[in-house]
């Protein structure tokens, strides 16, 4: 039912991206799993760099944060097998290497809600913070996490 409903978005899901640090990209507590930060990876390599409100529109963060998510799914259908076992997106956590005069974090952070909400209607609606950071790993444009809820 979902790859029906990404396909038809023109979404693809890639292979997930190995971590880059000493870390699990999911861990499952009961029926929570919990995705680390992924950035904008595709194809090994970080294809949004740099600091909104300087080298980074907030169209081209807004693109990092879509492909965030995306690699977020990535990790899950790795850990899970497939996406139909998610029930419900519990909670992103969106971070925007910004300058400091930079405060739309939440309008960039937005493309991942709706992104979510596309691809999961109801189950996609959830709870979120936007923050702005002064870096991020490999000076990655966004970084999001995510809290999702699996069916046993």
């Amino acid at each position: 039912m979902i790859e029906k409903r990404l396909k038809d978005l023109g979404i693809s899901i890639p292979n997930a991206p190995k971590p880059a640090g000493s870390y699990v990209p999911v861990v499952l507590t009961g029926k929570l799993a919990f995705v680390s930060g992924q950035i904008p990876i595709k194809d090994g390599q970080v294809v949004y760099q740099g600091k909104v409100g300087d080298t980074q529109s907030i169209d081209d963060a807004q693109e990092a944060a879509k492909l965030c998510v995306i690699n977020g799914l990535a990790q899950i259908e790795a850990y899970c097998g497939t996406l139909d076992n998610l029930e419900k997106i519990i909670k992103i956590s969106g971070f925007v290497n910004s300058t400091k005069d930079f405060t739309e974090h939440p309008k960039v952070i937005n493309a991942a809600s709706d992104l979510l909400m596309k691809i999961f209607d109801e189950k996609g609606r959830h709870s979120r913070i936007a923050i702005g950071v002064s870096s991020l790993p490999l000076n990655a444009t966004v970084e999001i996490d995510m809290v999702v809820e699996i069916a046993n």
